[in-house]
């Protein structure tokens, strides 16, 4: 198996609740300061500031520090679901880069297509979000076969 993920720690109210606070988080970007909530996008950018010596936007920086500073914080509050992968750091690494280079090359993720895209009614973020389903879809049933 290559991925386990220990369901007696998964509850529902949980991911309703994390799937609200993405929603509203992406919402609160669109409506207070007119930027799409892609994380991609936003990673990428920062990164790109700080390779040209650009100074990073606020509004970026605070974004990424507060995704990583609530994980932090549920950490403090709720047990945090214990997740094994049965493949190497290496594959691993691999893996997470051909997500990142796909995000590049179809110019977002699932969060800009998926979240922000689908509730604009952008027909470029619906045909992303079938294609990037359809394969990931396809992965994990061959690679349960394999």
């Amino acid at each position: 198996m290559l991925f386990q993920l220990d369901f007696t720690a998964f509850t529902p109210a949980t991911a309703i609740a994390g799937g609200a606070l993405v929603g509203l988080a992406a919402g609160a970007l669109a409506l207070g300061a007119g930027k799409i909530a892609g994380i991609s996008g936003i990673l990428g950018s920062t990164l790109n500031d700080l390779t040209t010596r650009a100074r990073p936007e606020g509004w970026r920086v605070a974004f990424l520090g507060g995704i990583v500073a609530a994980s932090f914080i549920w950490a403090l509050f709720a047990p945090v679901p214990v997740a094994g992968f049965g493949e190497s750091w290496p594959v691993i690494a691999i893996a997470g880069l051909l997500v990142g280079f796909g995000t590049r090359m179809g110019s977002g993720c699932a969060s800009g297509h998926g979240v922000c895209g689908l509730s604009r009614l952008s027909v470029r973020s619906a045909a992303a979000v079938a294609v990037f389903m359809s394969f990931g879809i396809a992965t994990a049933v061959l690679s349960q076969r394999i």
